[in-house]
């Protein structure tokens, strides 16, 4: 895998862009010079040099001339999983990704000059949660909602992609990343949390955290745009994930925070949904996932250790 650079005046329409990590991509690619364009039901919080366009993200409209012409399209939609999974909330993260993917390819359908390069965001938490097993890419799939929204996400894709297109699926989880005013994602909620001193250990502290700090994130992207050997599917991780209890305390260390309580399942289960208004399984459960192909390929991380890649978002 060769050491590529975008090129300036490039247009990447980058879907579902408006939150913490679209905006970070849009953010390195402008810097780069493209042109970005993002596609999303509302504005982006901050403002940028992009261009927005809104759209439903399920039916066609005059968004589809974004589109039309462009170098490529990155596909970030997807209701955010950080949420009591209620059955309306359940299908709404079902939906809001088949839907989207869908609408993309029927677009792709109806334009004059497609984007040669579909990127596409999927989890790595299509491989469930096992306690202690290392995935990769040639890893069988788990069981549960996670994994089957990720399973019925990407088959969409795989349904939607053109066969002019060159495709690409990146299987990421915890990305982290500065908040640039459209959110931090789940290091925000992290960090709030060790701040009031709840940082510690949950449950057993062995479950998986699997992260990549947003550079990285958005160098794989940049590479899934330029390198034209880049193809399928692709775990998108640092190659060193770590146990929950490990993270909470390089975490703590990056804050500064001296100590963490330590939380049993069963307080986790009743603070996240009482007070957190979240889903507990999101810190009772984990994944190691390490990312071969890109590893493989000769892709070098900047930041490959997790102590490091907290120093510097400090």
């Amino acid at each position: 895998m060769t050491n590529r650079s975008l090129s300036r005046s490039q247009h990447v329409v980058i879907a579902g862009g408006s939150g913490f990590l679209g905006v970070s991509l849009a953010t390195r690619l402008m810097e780069s010079g493209c042109d970005v364009t993002i596609l999303s039901r509302n504005r982006p919080q901050p403002d940028g040099n992009w261009k927005f366009q809104q759209w439903d993200t399920r039916s066609l409209g005059p968004w589809m001339n974004a589109l039309d012409g462009a170098d490529a399209l990155v596909n970030l939609v997807g209701r955010t999983v950080d949420c009591i999974k209620t059955p309306d909330h359940r299908d709404e993260i079902l939906r809001s990704r088949v839907e989207a993917t869908r609408v993309l390819g029927e677009a792709m359908r109806n334009i004059d000059h497609p984007p040669p390069v579909w990127v596409q965001m999927s989890t790595a938490h299509i491989y469930g949660d096992p306690p202690k097993l290392v995935c990769t890419e040639a890893s069988p799939f788990g069981y549960g909602l996670a994994p089957d929204v990720a399973k019925a996400w990407e088959a969409q894709f795989a349904d939607s992609i053109t066969d002019q297109q060159r495709g690409v699926v990146l299987r990421t989880s915890f990305v982290v990343g500065r908040n640039r005013g459209a959110g931090g994602g789940a290091l925000s909620r992290l960090s709030t949390i060790t701040r009031l001193g709840l940082g510690g250990t949950v449950g057993s502290g062995q479950q998986g955290m699997s992260w990549i700090h947003e550079q990285d994130m958005n160098r794989i992207f940049e590479r899934a745009i330029q390198d034209a050997t880049m193809s399928g599917v692709y775990i998108a991780t640092a190659p060193n994930p770590v146990s929950q209890q490990e993270f909470m305390r390089q975490l703590r260390l990056s804050l500064r925070i001296p100590f963490g309580l330590p939380a049993t399942e069963w307080m986790v289960r009743l603070g996240a949904h009482w007070i957190l208004r979240t889903d507990p399984e999101l810190a009772i459960y984990g994944r190691y996932v390490i990312p071969n192909r890109l590893t493989d390929a000769g892709f070098e991380f900047e930041y490959p250790e997790l102590g490091d890649a907290l120093a510097s978002l400090r």
